[in-house]
């Protein structure tokens, strides 16, 4: 059996139903082959005792198999190498990816696999037990996963077994009739044949995805680990990162896109992690959910990040600065940030935030500690006020400082009488004095008013 284990996807090229417009022989024709003017079958059906039923064996194939008389596959011996190259002549006409020259070892496998499972089957028959199952569903298996490491589908390996399926019933038909053989055990071998492609189908079908799923589970644990890379702080080496691109099959593109997440609270302010659907991203985006600040990476977002709010229903997504490979950390570090001002309530909440879109408020919140030590000293004046009359002329002062504009048009701003602004206006000249006619000081008092009304303070 190591053929057939360590062989070609395609050397399981052993059974298969008939088409459904070819023709095969139908009981009633089986029934004439046997007339009554021809000598007693010299293979009569074996008989259906307690101990040998039909139906309820650990393999449907297996079962039948072992239900022929053990003398059709004595007989059918001499005709194994014919229909193994019947089969192989077929199969590589019907399924174009087989069709290469059967030389070295593609041809050594395929050739002897095939041989090699003809012979399996008729160790089978009449003989329960003379396989053991589990060689079967190692080998059919085995040829699943093959099939899936050699990058083809299984439409090539099915086609396969219902080519073989369909040569083994000509064969084992012409054969019957050739040597007698009642209509029973015909039927029997077509309903082992049958079976018997059922069974193997199943079968690589099982290995084929197991292979998938073993291979989607390793690139995504190299891919989240390349994504731990690159958002290292400090950074990886280069070549670090290289090397587990290519692993994890993903190109290293010169830009990156670094998007932080969080899930949205629903209507009654409740996160609920296991109630986010899936989302909906390109493979090529590397994505973690389950850490603690979940986030993704692109190298393209104008392909990727588009509709972003609908491919990731619950989360709420903030999509940091287009950088170079290596300041990807930074393009976190700024999603994340803008994050945080969301969460407070200083930026408007939304499903998607870019943080290009709020550059200057990053800029002047960056080190918020500076900021407080800059508007107690710029705006000191306003230290005995009370709050309401520090919240008017602030605001006063925040517009003339924009617009430099007269009173009338300051009150039109305001919504208030031009007299409101001048009176408003005598009091912050008698609060800061020369200092309104300093463009620094100017600058200081812009900068700190309109961090105030960022902080809400």
């Amino acid at each position: 059996m190591t053929d057939v284990d360590t062989g070609f996807a395609a050397t399981a090229l052993r059974a298969g139903r008939p088409n459904a417009g070819e023709r095969t022989p139908g009981p009633a024709h089986r029934q004439q082959s046997v007339s009554a003017d021809r000598p007693r079958p010299a293979y009569p059906p074996a008989p259906r005792t307690p101990a040998d039923p039909r139906h309820g064996r650990a393999s449907g194939a297996i079962g039948l198999w072992a239900s022929l008389p053990r003398e059709l596959a004595i007989r059918f011996k001499p005709r194994v190498d014919p229909l193994a190259r019947a089969i192989l002549q077929e199969v590589q006409r019907a399924v174009p990816e087989y069709r290469q020259p059967l030389e070295g070892a593609f041809g050594h496998i395929i050739t002897q696999g095939v041989r090699q499972s003809i012979i399996q089957c008729l160790d089978s028959v009449g003989t329960p037990g003379a396989v053991p199952l589990e060689t079967w569903t190692t080998v059919f298996r085995n040829l699943g996963k093959i099939e899936f490491n050699e990058g083809r589908s299984l439409d090539c390996l099915q086609t396969a077994y219902r080519v073989g399926g369909r040569v083994a019933w000509r064969h084992i038909s012409e054969f019957g009739q050739a040597t007698g053989v009642s209509a029973d055990t015909l039927c029997t071998s077509a309903e082992a044949i049958f079976a018997y492609v059922d069974e193997i189908s199943a079968l690589s079908i099982e290995g084929y995805t197991a292979a998938q799923t073993r291979a989607a589970g390793t690139r995504a644990r190299r891919r989240r680990r390349l994504l731990e890379l690159l958002l290292a702080d400090p950074p990886s080496a280069p070549q670090t990162i290289t090397a587990q691109a290519a692993t994890a099959q993903w190109p290293l593109p010169a830009e990156v896109t670094v998007v932080a997440l969080e899930p949205r609270a629903d209507q009654h302010g409740v996160v609920n992690q296991h109630s986010l659907a899936a989302p909906d991203l390109h493979s090529d985006v590397l994505v973690d959910l389950e850490g603690s600040e979940p986030c993704l990476v692109t190298g393209d977002p104008e392909k990727h990040l588009k509709n972003l709010a609908e491919r990731l229903p619950g989360w709420r997504a903030v999509i940091g600065p287009t950088v170079r490979l290596s300041d990807a950390p930074r393009s976190l570090l700024w999603a994340r940030r803008t994050l945080k001002l969301l969460q407070r309530g200083v930026l408007p909440d939304t499903p998607v935030t870019r943080c290009t879109d709020h550059l200057s408020t990053l800029w002047l919140l960056a080190d918020e500690f500076l900021v407080r030590e800059l508007c107690a000293r710029s705006l000191q004046p306003f230290e005995n006020l009370t709050p309401k009359q520090r919240a008017r002329l602030g605001e006063t002062l925040l517009i003339w400082l924009q617009s430099r504009g007269s009173a009338p048009e300051i009150a039109k701003r305001l919504k208030v009488h031009p007299q409101t602004v001048r009176y408003r206006m005598h009091q912050l000249i008698d609060l800061f004095g020369d200092r309104l006619n300093n463009a620094d000081d100017r600058l200081d008092m812009e900068i700190a008013l309109r961090a105030e009304a960022l902080l809400g303070s």
